[in-house]
């Protein structure tokens, strides 16, 4: 079995480049796979493997400065949800685009999962869903608002120009672990958003805590890694990506006309011209190429 590590902390780290190194040779070391994201606002990221090898990346990462408290969610598979590992460097580890924004200031009330059916409950509470589309599409709260943005750095647009549907209400906003929703609440606040909330944990936190017959939860939780999705007791869920364009799609889909496997489906069947296709096809091809020569070699 596999041990699933969904972490991120923010701290502040003066050159995150300093700490790649030594945490990629961890990681490599303790056969752990996956994808961490270091910025100088903190770390980010999905890993996977060996339990002992989880807990030492942790016990690393929990060396770095500010670090002490990390928190992280745990999951289980037996099957490997990444195929390497990557530790990368980048400007922000969850993008909104908004300088002033800042987590470690403030951000909004965090409400346990117990607690989070209750809130949303409320007729004075607004419950908005600050996942991109495509996540939205395959599940959500009752009654939450969809911003349809296809990015998180769309979020600040989304709000500007639809803030009045909130007026005088509170807000409660959720995401899939929480990161985004860090950001987003301190965002609102710096709007002038007097009540802010925020699923403490995420919907992964949900799922996994709250018993799906008190369930306000609809349909299955986009991830991050080879699961594609996951369901109540974090269980994987039914869907499958389509490697032309990376959105989550059920096995059902494959019937669809549109659908022609690493090419399109029928979310982005009219997204890519020929030559996109024809691209993707070569790539197809040569990754069939690569699993009959692995074959052929064991």
């Amino acid at each position: 079995m596999y041990t699933i590590a969904a972490l991120y902390h923010f701290t502040r780290f003066e050159d995150p480049a300093t700490l790649k190194p030594d945490l990629l040779a961890l990681c490599i070391d303790q056969d752990v796979q996956g994808t961490l994201l270091l910025a100088q606002e903190g770390v980010n990221g999905t890993i996977a493997g060996p339990r002992a090898g989880i807990d030492a990346v942790i016990a690393h990462l929990r060396t770095l400065p500010g670090c002490a408290d990390l928190e992280w969610k745990a999951a289980v598979s037996d099957h490997a949800p990444f195929g390497k590992m990557k530790v990368r460097l980048k400007r922000e580890i969850v993008t909104m685009g908004q300088p002033d924004v800042d987590p470690r200031a403030r951000v909004g009330h965090y409400v346990d999962p117990q607690d989070w059916n209750a809130l949303i409950s409320e007729p004075d509470v607004a419950v908005i869903d600050t996942r991109n589309d495509y996540e939205v599409a395959i599940g959500t709260f009752e009654g939450a608002v969809d911003p349809q943005t296809e990015s998180f750095g769309d979020f600040p647009a989304w709000w500007e120009a639809n803030k009045q549907r909130f007026h005088n209400k509170k807000v409660a906003m959720f995401c899939t672990g929480g990161i985004r929703c860090e950001k987003s609440t301190n965002y609102l606040l710096g709007q002038g958003v007097e009540e802010v909330y925020h699923l403490k944990g995420g919907i992964l936190k949900y799922l996994e805590e709250v018993p799906e017959e008190d369930t306000k939860w609809n349909g299955a939780c986009f991830v991050f890694d080879n699961r594609v999705s996951v369901e109540h007791g974090l269980r994987e869920g039914p869907h499958m990506l389509c490697h032309g364009c990376r959105r989550p799609i059920l096995p059902q889909d494959r019937d669809r006309p549109e659908y022609e496997a690493g090419v399109s489906c029928h979310n982005c069947v009219d997204e890519t011209s020929e030559a996109d296709k024809d691209r993707f096809r070569e790539r197809q091809k040569q990754i069939a190429l690569a699993k009959t020569r692995r074959a052929s070699a064991r």
